[in-house]
């Protein structure tokens, strides 16, 4: 994991607040441990993973354009 891609994952998460994220590993362990340095270095949650796919999600910490609504 290097800087300018934790530096580019911030930004998207910033800006769109919900981003997909494609993982380019051939074992599924190795991106489970991708996806969760990921989720946890960028201070995001994982919404769903399929595949090679995985969303996370970060609420903007200036104007959230994403509410969810109250249980």
């Amino acid at each position: 994991m290097t800087a300018p891609v934790l530096a580019e994952l911030d930004g998207a998460l910033e800006h769109h607040e919900l981003v997909k994220v494609k993982i380019a590993a051939a074992d599924r362990d190795e991106r489970d441990g991708i996806v969760a340095e990921l989720a946890e270095r960028s201070g995001a949650s994982l919404v769903q993973r399929i595949g090679n796919v995985a969303v996370l999600y970060r609420p903007s910490t200036g104007k959230r354009q994403i509410v969810l609504p109250r249980p």
